[in-house]
């Protein structure tokens, strides 16, 4: 695909092959997925009001980057499963768009790491993640953020941590290493205001020599009061140290996915609402069919013998089809609407005469797209159909040099500089003295090259960085958001 910039705010985009380009598709991230489906209905529930920091994507399933940021997502999603949550949000859905536009959504994918703020009850601290889109970068800047309830003690201060609140149950992991561990933030998130957590280090000897410690790392629970101390022996994983130290006191219910009581009470008024619906349609079915047989028997000597044809289907109303692309058939008509200094930008597919399946393919597409823009009243580039074979236009097909590629590159103004082919550029055909007119100024054109991406097993970063500005955002200058 190529990106002819011909000035500053008006460029035309040439488009050889369009089979590729997605229709209007689901999510992109099934129930089966570690990733967590957020919607504007449980945003609030799920993520403002957690106690775990979470990383959100906000994104479009039509989005080339975003289906290329999916694998490393998925993979990050795992690796922060019980640390913290990995969610999407599915911006083109309308009933999420206003949630995408309050958080400040202007290019896909989007993310953001939000974290509960420090007082209880305070609003969450967002921040846009601005790293590289691999799992690692991603699991590394959720892990920095997420909050360290963790109080670091030492031989000065165990006496004073022990003696405070005895009635309250204390955790403390005797360890070798000098930062605070993901996970044992995570715990003292799950147990805040119910265990009380810290952390000594191995050259705090007074405090080692007070419980005994002999290995790292040791976990040691005080249930509180006059109970003993118990020695957690297991493996330093999550659902294990969970259980454990469950005997002291039970953690706090973080919002979950699964549905609450009132979404299932409000999901049975639901079923019942259709249930009546359908039983009213049934009913008047039944009327309605009664009535033409009754009709059918008194107009008809052989009414027993015909069978009464079944309501037929209203037909989709016009607005629903997708019409076909304007064609483009003279060079001067291609110069008045894209390949002059002053034209905004084309989409333009050049294609047979005779459509073939491919290009009746990459046609279709293409129209579809532009439908659904035109639905939901956003701006989309005009789009025409140009036709290969056509003598007139056979010289300037040729100057493009046209190559396949993603229609995602002319919205991040990628691509190396060319000259544009003086052949192409012409003046809008007009009946107005043009003898004052300013002569053409020279031109750049970017030609851009294919775009390969690639997902490495091992990091799964993407050799495609960028983001895909939001549909309402096309208006405005496109900035190449990088990740």
């Amino acid at each position: 695909m190529h990106y002819f910039n011909l000035n500053p705010t008006a460029a035309v985009a040439a488009v050889a092959f369009l089979s590729a380009l997605p229709t209007a598709q689901a999510g992109l991230y099934p129930k089966s997925s570690p990733v967590l489906q957020v919607d504007a209905k449980n945003y609030e529930r799920l993520i403002a009001k957690s106690n775990h920091t979470s990383v959100v994507e906000f994104y479009a399933p039509w989005c080339g980057h975003c289906q290329n940021l999916k694998p490393a997502y998925e993979k990050a999603a795992k690796n922060l499963d019980g640390l913290a949550k990995v969610a999407a949000v599915n911006c083109d859905e309308d009933e999420n768009k206003q949630l995408c536009s309050m958080m400040g959504v202007k290019g896909f994918p989007t993310l953001k790491i939000v974290r509960p703020g420090k007082k209880k009850g305070s609003k969450p601290v967002v921040e846009d993640y601005q790293g590289e889109r691999s799992a690692k970068a991603i699991v590394s800047a959720v892990v920095d953020k997420i909050n360290n309830h963790v109080k670091r003690v030492t031989d000065k201060d165990i006496d004073a941590f022990l003696s405070t609140n005895n009635e309250t149950a204390k955790a403390i992991l005797f360890t070798d290493k000098g930062t605070t561990s993901a996970l044992l933030r995570s715990l003292a998130i799950d147990f805040l205001d119910v265990i009380s957590f810290a952390q000594v280090r191995d050259k705090d000897s007074k405090a080692i020599e007070l419980f005994g410690i002999e290995s790292y790392p040791t976990l040691v629970l005080l249930p509180g009061g006059d109970k003993d101390g118990l020695v957690y022996e297991g493996e330093m994983k999550k659902p294990a140290m969970l259980k454990f130290l469950s005997q002291a006191g039970e953690p706090n219910q973080d919002p979950a996915p699964s549905k609450s009581k009132g979404d299932k009470k409000s999901e049975k008024s639901e079923k019942k609402d259709k249930k009546d619906k359908k039983d009213k349609k049934d009913k008047k079915d039944k009327a309605s069919k009664a009535s033409s047989e009754t009709t059918s028997t008194t107009t008809s000597e052989s009414s027993e013998a015909t069978e009464v044809p079944p309501p037929t289907e209203s037909k989709p109303k016009a607005a629903e089809v997708a019409p076909p692309i304007p064609a483009i058939t003279s060079p001067q008509a291609l110069i008045n609407k894209c390949l002059h200094p002053k034209a905004q930008i084309c989409v333009l597919a050049f294609v047979p005469t005779t459509h073939d399946e491919t290009a009746e393919k990459a046609l279709t597409s293409l129209s579809e797209i532009a439908f659904k823009y035109a639905e939901a009243k956003r701006h989309f580039f005009p789009s025409f159909e140009v036709h290969t074979d056509n003598e007139d236009i056979v010289p300037v097909f040729k100057s493009l040099e046209l190559t396949e590629s993603w229609i995602d590159a002319i919205r991040m103004n990628e691509g190396p500089k060319n000259k544009l082919p003086e052949a192409v550029i012409g003046e809008v055909a007009q009946e107005a003295n043009t003898a004052t007119e300013k002569p053409v100024e020279t031109v750049e054109v970017k030609l851009e090259e294919d775009v390969k991406v690639e997902v490495d097993t091992e990091s799964e970063t993407t050799s495609s960085q960028g983001a895909e500005p939001t549909p309402e955002a096309t208006d405005a200058p496109v900035k190449h958001e990088e990740l």
